[in-house]
């Protein structure tokens, strides 16, 4: 974290400054910028005010005292809460606008951190207490070399991993030893763990039906036995084991036979070309230095899918940001969920990854791709980009 860096941003975007506030470790947001331990006991209310000229000042508890040590500033104790909002009153003294994680509305709850209370404490100052969302994107989403690298290896790994998927359906299927969407979800895991993968959750193994839903969870309960004419998704997301390292998500769709039916061809071919013209509409607005926006990405591929009769059956967003979670922080694909009016800024990865999914005709398409914008704005997109449905048995 740069205070430098801050103060210039917030400058430039008008703000007296930018209050973080935490209780409980709710806000992982302020968590990372502010690089506070997590792990570490703490258990009352503490501030920390970034102003756009001067030096910070941080409020803490007089029994936890140390919360904010690390940080530079003028140190500021409560014990009471009538010297809690007294304190805050004269740290914020001169501001008349400040950020903080709040999102008007709960219009992108990734930001939406900080309680109403506690906006509703700091207005009664006087103040003016606006959205620190672009802030964040700055500060929290962006992505140095070294995280991008990490981000393009892992990427590596997992379409090893998917590739490896595809072929043990093909061979178990040939074998008549047909596998279950559960067992083939239990043989990635196994490979992330020989590949050195962490992920908190998934992947997606999901046939037919299942398929219709974006968030199937395969169960040895749930689980259906795969055979030949399934069609089969995969949604894999995974990082390197380690210190500040990027995920990796992809979704990749096969059908077990020897051929794909034209009928799921054609579908298919629909959510990629809604993909690549989400992807074309980033890849000309970087190219001239224009900016481009979250909810302008979805609108791209949106439109492709209802152009094409499939509009009511694209049921989420384009997509998302990706950071040390997968689900980041930053500016998502979104004008459905929410309406992210966001700047996609270099140093940033995010997903694009529309789908169709038809629940009364028991099959779901999904392909998903992950965009990095450099730190020197170049689009790149770091793996194969799925062109069509893979016959899986044709693979050896």
């Amino acid at each position: 974290m740069s205070i430098e860096e801050i103060q210039k941003e917030l400058k430039a975007e008008g703000l007296d400054g930018w209050l973080f506030y935490d209780f409980h470790n709710r806000d992982p947001i302020a968590i990372r910028i502010l690089n506070i331990d997590p792990k570490r006991f703490t258990s009352r209310r503490w501030f920390y005010f970034i102003p756009a000229e001067g030096t910070p000042k941080k409020l803490v508890h007089k029994i936890e005292s140390w919360k904010l040590d690390h940080l530079p500033g003028e140190k500021f104790t409560y014990l009471p809460w009538e010297e809690l909002q007294s304190n805050l009153r004269q740290i914020l003294a001169g501001a008349k606008k400040v950020a903080m994680q709040y999102s008007p509305r709960n219009a992108i709850p990734y930001i939406s951190m900080v309680d109403a209370g506690t906006v509703e404490l700091v207005r009664s100052f006087g103040i003016d207490v606006v959205s620190s969302s672009n802030l964040v994107s700055l500060f929290e989403s962006h992505l140095t070399d070294e995280e991008i690298a990490s981000h393009a290896r892992a990427g590596e790994f997992m379409h090893k991993v998917k590739d490896l998927a595809f072929r043990e359906i093909a061979r178990r299927v040939r074998q008549k030893n047909y596998p279950t969407e559960y067992e083939i979800h239990r043989f990635m895991l196994d490979l992330y763990k020989e590949f050195h993968l962490v992920a908190n959750d998934g992947p997606i193994v999901a046939i037919n039906e299942h398929a219709t839903d974006p968030h199937f969870e395969p169960t040895s309960e749930n689980c259906f036995v795969m055979k030949e004419g399934d069609l089969v998704l995969l949604d894999l997301w995974a990082k390197l084991d380690g210190e500040k390292t990027i995920y990796y998500d992809i979704t990749w769709m096969g059908y077990i036979g020897t051929s794909v039916p034209q009928e799921l061809s054609e579908i298919f071919n629909i959510v990629t070309s809604a993909r690549d013209s989400a992807l074309r509409l980033v890849r000309e607005r970087f190219s001239k230095g224009l900016p481009v926006f979250g909810f302008e990405v979805d609108d791209a591929a949106r439109k492709v899918i209802a152009d094409a009769g499939y509009g009511s059956f694209f049921t989420h967003r384009t997509g998302h940001n990706i950071g040390e979670e997968v689900h980041g922080n930053g500016t998502h694909m979104d004008n459905l969920e929410t309406r992210d009016e966001r700047r996609i800024i270099p140093g940033s990865c995010f997903s694009i990854e529309p789908g169709i999914y038809l629940p009364e005709r028991k099959i779901g398409f999904r392909s998903e791709i992950d965009v990095v914008i450099t730190n020197k704005s170049e689009v790149v997109v770091f793996g194969d980009i799925q062109k069509e449905i893979i016959p899986i048995l044709n693979l050896e």
